[in-house]
């Protein structure tokens, strides 16, 4: 009897592994197609905002390369989790550094939106960023939707932290696209700089959240 429990405990064993190293690896390709993604994202964002001078974004083209950032962390996190010794040293660093990028997004977003209200700054109005943000209220929903699966299966705290960041960044897009089309179709300059301030609120408590976060230990 106890012969024939071995291999069967030994197989089920194997099976686990396997079953987190496919998990460790779609979670590494989710990341790299966030970074593609989103470093495309925040060139024409940045590229388009500048031209424009819309505040609206430009924040989100930063936020975009927050995004590329947070990637690049959650993989470090990803590719040591299978090290226990660095997973949890890693898992702090990694909400640490991401909450750092938020506030000081934060801070960015809250200096120039209020430069652009008090000296009437007009954006001008952009085609091409309503056509960014519009794909960006689309795709970042369904990176986010796909890191949270396996987040979970995981029961990985930084890769679901990574999730919320992307989940962050489609409601920053659909704000930032709503004062960038009502500065385009009606006129209303102050829309744009008024949407970035709307950002800053949803920034900030992510950026808050993250550097009270306490870092779990994650089970196989």
């Amino acid at each position: 009897m106890n012969v024939s429990a071995t291999p069967a405990r030994t197989s089920g064993e194997e099976v686990s592994v396997t079953t987190r190293e496919e998990l460790v690896l779609r979670g590494i390709r989710l990341s790299y197609a966030t970074i593609g993604y989103n470093s495309l994202e925040a060139i024409a964002s940045l590229i388009a905002g500048l031209l424009a001078g819309s505040v609206a974004l430009v924040g989100f083209g930063i936020d975009s390369l927050i995004e590329v950032s947070a990637s690049g962390a959650a993989q470090w996190r990803l590719r040591s989790d299978l090290n226990e010794a660095r997973r949890s040293q890693s898992e702090n660093v990694t909400h640490r550094f991401v909450a750092v990028c938020f506030l000081a997004l934060a801070a960015f977003v809250t200096v120039d939106s209020a430069k652009t209200l008090w000296f009437r700054e007009r954006p001008d109005r952009t085609i091409a960023g309503i056509v960014i943000l519009s794909m960006s209220v689309v795709v970042m929903p369904l990176l986010a939707r796909a890191k949270l699966k396996v987040a979970s299966a995981m029961q990985s705290g930084a890769l679901r932290a990574e999730a919320r960041q992307t989940s962050l960044c489609a409601y920053l897009s659909a704000i930032a696209l709503a004062g960038v089309f009502l500065n385009a179709t009606l006129g209303w300059w102050w829309a744009d700089p008024v949407a970035a301030l709307g950002m800053v609120p949803i920034i900030v408590s992510e950026g808050i959240d993250g550097l009270r976060a306490k870092p779990r230990e994650d089970c196989c």
